[in-house]
């Protein structure tokens, strides 16, 4: 099983329940978030990343690491669903984690405060 095809077949079930898709807010939990707009999803992705740092900590100390593996999965989720509101895709994260490939992150880091410093003297 490819985590690329299990993320594009999630990706396009979210984008069928989109409000524009005809996604029922009444019978999807997506379409919910969706139609209640960035708040709900952004909230949903706030408390999901709060919870995977619990879960690393709980197994840090000898927890269930299955726990950790459901929190990220509801993290991910989240977030595709909010992708999916700003019309992007999983792919598109995988296109920029590719490009970022073989770079070091502090590399990386640097390049952007020097683009951002550019873009604000201009």
């Amino acid at each position: 099983m490819s985590t690329g095809d299990v993320l594009d077949r999630l990706a396009a079930v979210i984008d069928s329940r989109r409000p524009g898709s005809g996604g029922d807010p009444e019978a999807s939990y997506v379409a919910r978030l969706l139609h209640k707009g960035p708040d709900a999803f952004l909230k949903k992705i706030g408390e999901e990343a709060t919870e995977v740092v619990l879960a690393a900590k709980d197994a840090d100390h000898g927890g269930d690491r299955q726990k950790l593996v459901n929190e990220v999965a509801d993290l991910w989720f989240h977030s595709m669903v909010a992708l999916s509101h700003y019309g992007l895709a999983p792919r598109d994260v995988a296109a920029e984690l590719a490009r970022r490939e073989g770079t070091s992150g502090i590399e990386e880091k640097a390049l952007r405060k020097a683009q951002r410093r550019e873009a604000a003297g201009d």
